[in-house]
Formats: C-alpha cells, sequence, structure tokens
C-alpha cells in the first residue's frame, strides 16, 4: 500500500515548504510593486525597462545576441523589444566597426531620460512600501534579501545589478 505522501504530486507535496513560500512572496512583492508603477503611469513594461536598463549597465553599445544573453532570452525577442524602444526613441543602432554584417544597440539620451523617470516612479512605490516598516524592519529586510539574492554566498555586497538605472548605487 502506498502512502498518502508517495500518493500525492511532487508539487503538491512541497507547496508549503519555506521555498515555495519565499517564490510566493516575492512574486507577490514584485506584482505589487508593477501595480504601483502601473498607477503612477510608468511608460514602460518591466521587459522595456529591463532592456534599457542592461544597455544603461553596459560599457557601451552591444550586439544584439550579448544582449539577448544578458537579458538571458532568445536573440529573436531581444529584436522585438529593440524595434519597439527604437521607434521611440529610447535606443539606436549602429553599425559594428568590428564586423560589418552586425548591429550595435546604443542607449539614446531620451532612453536614459525615460529610465530615470520610470526608475524614479518605481522607486517612489517601493519605498511607500519599505515605509509600512520599521527603520530595523526595513534594514534587516534589505540586508536578508542581499544573502538571498546573493550568487556568491560569499559576496554579501548584494546581487549583480543592486546598483540604480544609472550605474549609481541605489
Amino acid at each position: 500500500m502506498t502512502g498518502a505522501t508517495e500518493a500525492t504530486p511532487l508539487a503538491e507535496r512541497h507547496v508549503h515548504d519555506d521555498a515555495a513560500t519565499l517564490v510566493e512572496l516575492l512574486h507577490a512583492a514584485v506584482r505589487g510593486l508593477r501595480r504601483d508603477a502601473a498607477t503612477l503611469g510608468d511608460p514602460l513594461t518591466p521587459g522595456q525597462a529591463r532592456l534599457l536598463r542592461s544597455l544603461a549597465h553596459a560599457d557601451g553599445p552591444l550586439r544584439a545576441v550579448d544582449l539577448a544573453a544578458r537579458l538571458d532570452v532568445a536573440p529573436r525577442s531581444v529584436t522585438t523589444k529593440v524595434d519597439q524602444a527604437e521607434a521611440d526613441g529610447y535606443v539606436r543602432r549602429l553599425p559594428d566597426p568590428h564586423d560589418r554584417r552586425a548591429r550595435l544597440v546604443e542607449l539614446t539620451d531620451a532612453g536614459r531620460a525615460a529610465l530615470a523617470r520610470v526608475w524614479a516612479e518605481r522607486r517612489q512605490g517601493a519605498a511607500a512600501r519599505l515605509a509600512r516598516l520599521t527603520p530595523d524592519e526595513r534594514a534587516e529586510l534589505l540586508r536578508m534579501l542581499r544573502v538571498v539574492g546573493a550568487d556568491d554566498p560569499d559576496d554579501l555586497d548584494g546581487p549583480a545589478g543592486a546598483d540604480g538605472p544609472d550605474g549609481t548605487a541605489r
């Protein structure tokens, strides 16, 4: 005879463990931040903002394939996002001086301004959520998120990309 645990699918057995709770709570927090940004009139989708942030953090213009790798998406997905960002005036395509068949993608001044505007709006929403906590609770939450978010447990300065969109510390 099989026990109830063995008959229960793995996905259902672990729904209430700490790891699942962490994932659910982080998703809820991000959804809340996105809703806050939407109510502020955020003109960029999360994907568009991510594309612009990746370009802002780059040392210079990027080839689409390198941008796709940074975003961890298929290159064809980046093409659509770059097309839209270029139509909006947020990026421009340039010839690659090392490969005349390739094009580079560069953030424009309008893209930097849009990113700064969106960052300020999203920061405002995040600050409102953090204001629900005492200063000690905020400090502890941020400390714990740095630990959980660090790719290398020995690197507790925070996860990659912990800077603001202009590359400065948050």
